[in-house]
């Protein structure tokens, strides 16, 4: 049986940790073309075979609701960053495709992301890294 005071505290350390790394990581979005949000969005999408996503693999991956994705989803469209067409592997599902004006965005401050993620963990070394993944993909199972 798992000592509940010390889950309690290595949550809460987790959750504060998360918490305070992610509000420091997010001045990277100040002045950018994309707000945090679309970033997210625009990281599944870019990753996908030929920059395509089905939408609910984009909320599967997103860290917000799927009715606030959706929307999400038509701000961006009308912003040009990406189109959304019906899935013609699922009549009821839709795949979204970055533009190239939200790819070169999406580019633009993963750039500028990336560093700011690399040196932040740099304060653990590469055996850290590879247990702190290990344990947060234990986590997520």
């Amino acid at each position: 049986m798992t000592d509940r005071q010390l889950a309690l505290r290595a949550w809460e350390s987790l959750f504060r940790a998360q918490h305070q790394v992610l509000g420091e990581i997010s001045t990277d979005f100040d002045g950018a073309e994309i707000t945090q949000a679309e970033y997210d969005v625009l990281l599944t999408v870019v990753r996908g075979s030929a920059m395509t996503a089905r939408l609910r693999d984009i909320t599967a991956n997103s860290l917000t609701s799927q009715p606030s994705v959706s929307r999400l989803v038509e701000r961006m469209v009308l912003r040009g960053l990406v189109t959304k067409a019906a899935d013609p592997d699922d009549g009821r599902g839709a795949v979204v495709t970055a533009t190239e004006a939200g790819a070169r965005a999406f580019r633009n401050v993963a750039a500028v992301h990336g560093r700011s993620i690399a040196s932040r963990m740099s304060v653990l070394d590469d055996d850290e890294l590879a247990a702190l993944l290990r344990l947060t993909e234990k986590l997520r199972r």
